[in-house]
């Protein structure tokens, strides 16, 4: 069992990435694909750290295009869950945090604001 359960981090990875992927093009235009994108690079430099946390060179996570922003959010956090199922405990529980945080404060999160451009359900 890894040091930290990661099951609410893969849900909230899980359902974001599921909002990205069912958005019009028009919103994701509009800035929720570069806000999308941000969130991905973000997890996947998150997960780079965990995974070898006496540095090296970081890899930046590429702009696939607009209809790929939704794999890339979920590639990203698998990536962070992965690297948190052999972390230290220590370092996994800080990670995880992290990782769930930028999750919720996202602007694409239902407990962020909407994206740019977006309306309402």
């Amino acid at each position: 069992m890894p040091p930290v359960d990661t099951r609410p981090l893969n849900d909230a990875v899980e359902r974001l990435a599921d909002r990205l992927r069912a958005l019009p093009q028009s919103t994701l235009r509009r800035g929720a694909a570069a806000e999308g994108l941000a969130l991905a690079r973000e997890l996947a430099l998150l997960a780079q750290r965990v995974e070898f946390p006496e540095g090296g060179m970081s890899r930046v996570l590429p702009d696939a295009g607009l209809f790929a922003v939704g794999d890339q959010l979920a590639v990203a956090g698998h990536d962070v869950v992965a690297a948190l199922e052999t972390a230290p405990g220590a370092l996994a529980e800080s990670a995880l945090r992290e990782a769930l945080q930028l999750l919720e404060s996202s602007a694409l999160s239902s407990r962020g604001a909407a994206p740019r451009g977006a309306t309402g359900a």
